[in-house]
This record gives C-alpha cells, sequence and structure tokens, in this order.
C-alpha cells in the first residue's frame, strides 16, 4: 500500500507539471487557426475598417491568444456577432473565445453554460446626451426617451435605474447597436445609454462634433468586461484567462513589445525570465510552448501598450485608464502571478 500510495502521488506531481491539450485546443491546432466573436463595431474595441482588417482592445486580446496558441497573431477568423448571437456562437462551437464587450454577470457565468475566463476593462454604465439641451445629470432626464440596445444588461440596468429614481425613463429599443447609434444622433431619442466606453467610442465616430455631445458624470452600473468561452474545457480556459493575466503582469514587470526580445536574452530578474520563458517553462502547464506570453507580448505589447493604442487619450476614444490603471498606480488591474 505504501508504494501504491508513492506510486500515485509520483503520477499525480507528473500531472502538475505537463497539462494534456484539451478538445478545444486540439481542433484549434488542426485547424490551425482561432475563431474569435468580436462586435459587429465598436471603435476601439473591435471593429474592422474599410479593407476589412479588425483593430481594437479586444481584438488585441484575441490576437495574443492566437500569437501564444499557434505562433502567430494573424491566424484568427473573426467573427462579427450582435449582442443577440454572440452566446449561441459560443455555445454552438461557432467561436472559440468570445472577446467583444460583454459584462460578467451571475446568470451569463453560471447558467449559459459559458465561463467568464478574466477582466480585460473594467467599465460601467452611463448616458450621453445633446449638450444644447443643457442636461448636466442622469437625474434630469425624467419622461425621457433613450436608446439603447436590446438583448444587452444596459437594457436591464435603464430600467433599474428609471424605478430607483422615479424617472419614468421610456426606452426606445433597437437590436443593433448602429441603429441605435443612429437613431440617437437622428434625434430620436433624447439620450442614450450604454457603458460609457461604447458611449465615447459612438461619440468619437458619429458624431459631426463630439464636443456637441456630453457623457453624463453618473455610473449606473459595474460592467467588467472580459473574453468568455464554453465550459466544459478547463485547459482551454486556462489558457485564455492566462493570456490576460500574462500581458497585465507583462506591463507590471515592464515588459513591452519593443523590449521583449533582449529582455528575453539578457534579463537577469527572476519574475522576467519565468515571464518570459528563459528560466521556467509555465508553458508546459498550460500544453502551449515555453515562449508562448513571449510571443503574445511580441504580437500586441502588454496590456497598457493596447490600452494606450486602441482607447487611451491619444485615440479619438480618449479614455483615461482610471479603473483599468495597474493596482500598483491606484486602479483595479491585478493579475493572479504568472508563476
Amino acid at each position: 500500500m505504501k508504494h501504491l500510495a508513492t506510486g500515485l502521488l509520483a503520477l499525480s506531481l507528473l500531472g502538475l507539471q505537463t497539462a494534456h491539450a484539451g478538445k478545444t485546443l486540439e481542433t484549434i491546432k488542426q485547424r490551425d487557426q482561432i475563431a474569435i466573436g468580436v462586435s459587429t463595431g465598436v471603435p476601439g474595441f473591435s471593429a474592422a475598417d474599410s479593407q476589412g482588417k479588425w483593430a481594437g482592445l479586444d481584438v488585441d486580446i484575441g490576437k495574443a491568444v492566437a500569437a501564444a496558441v499557434l505562433g502567430d497573431a494573424e491566424k484568427v477568423k473573426w467573427v462579427p456577432l450582435a449582442s443577440q448571437q454572440r452566446f449561441t456562437a459560443l455555445q454552438s462551437g461557432e467561436v472559440d473565445v468570445l472577446s467583444r464587450n460583454t459584462t460578467v454577470t451571475l446568470t451569463r457565468d453560471a447558467s449559459m453554460g459559458l465561463a467568464f475566463t478574466a477582466v480585460a476593462f473594467y467599465d460601467g454604465q452611463g448616458f450621453m446626451v445633446p449638450a444644447k439641451t443643457k442636461v448636466k445629470s442622469a437625474k434630469q432626464l425624467k419622461g425621457a426617451t433613450v436608446c439603447v440596445q436590446s438583448g444587452t444588461t444596459s437594457e436591464k440596468n435603464l430600467s433599474d435605474f428609471s424605478r430607483s429614481y422615479k424617472l419614468n425613463l421610456k426606452p426606445v429599443v433597437f437590436d443593433k447597436f448602429d441603429a441605435a447609434n443612429a437613431a440617437y444622433f437622428a434625434g430620436r431619442c433624447q439620450a442614450y445609454t450604454t457603458d460609457t466606453s461604447g458611449l465615447a467610442s459612438v461619440r468619437a465616430k458619429e458624431a459631426k462634433d463630439p464636443k456637441e455631445h456630453l457623457i453624463l458624470p453618473e455610473i449606473i452600473s459595474k460592467e467588467p468586461l472580459g473574453p468568455l468561452v464554453r465550459r466544459g474545457d478547463d485547459e482551454w480556459l486556462a489558457i485564455v484567462r492566462w493570456v490576460v493575466y500574462g500581458l497585465i503582469e507583462a506591463e507590471e514587470n515592464g515588459i513591452t513589445r519593443a523590449n521583449v526580445d533582449q529582455l528575453k536574452a539578457d534579463s537577469s530578474d527572476p519574475v522576467v525570465g519565468r515571464l518570459l520563458g528563459k528560466t521556467e517553462d509555465t508553458g508546459k502547464l498550460l500544453g502551449l510552448e515555453r515562449d508562448w506570453l513571449a510571443r503574445a507580448i511580441k504580437a500586441v505589447g502588454n496590456y497598457g501598450e493596447i490600452y494606450e493604442r486602441n482607447v487611451g487619450e491619444k485615440t479619438p476614444v480618449g479614455l483615461p485608464r482610471g479603473k483599468n490603471q495597474l493596482w500598483t498606480q491606484g486602479g483595479l488591474m491585478y493579475a493572479l502571478p504568472v508563476r
């Protein structure tokens, strides 16, 4: 019995050293491509240009996963999905990852066959109004018509906010994001509500003059946004989760797209060596190559670089880091340790 117990312990420890590939990873490697669900067009997060090239924070998260898994950030099939389509597409296997502005909630995490990976963007729902209305607070919108997209947490939050403050807000509901945008700018609604990042994106893209539209100060909800995968494949869940954490920890440790190769070759920092696969092989725990995270960083940069390039203050979207700053700098971005 003693020898049997020793043998089982050895097998258990061996299992900790090397992960077997889950069915999703095996399928992706056979296909040599990852199918990633994105929005139908939210500039700064996931949107295609006139040549069909996708860009945005959510897109870069997807590219990082592709680089880590396949060694090539371009081996992605981008699948644009409306709010009503996104969960069915993931549940059915049409996409391997959902990386689009999607809030993680208890219902979505616990009852839809989906699994949350990590928060890639901390957001909150707000309101936008034409500046000419002189409205300065959402609580001044009593009886107002409000454009909102159906099948979203925004629709439910709007109803809760209206009841809480007895505002009798009148939702004007649209199936598609673009239709809601167009209706607001055409004057069909007195206000527009969605995540504040979405409001900033829409204002930058659609408004003739962004200064003519004011995002009101109230934030009426918590909207943690992040990639989702299907339940039932823990290996794939771990891969996507740790790619996100790895990008955040890379920023914490000053690893950038520009210096990743140099640091991999020359750094004596034990944390940097571990992250880049120089001194430890964390990849085998995920069923990936030793340099999985170095590949991801080289493809898209660390989390801070991704943020500033797509939605930062120097972009048309113009969002301050705020809650999405690193925890060491007063924000909420806190990566579990890659070790």
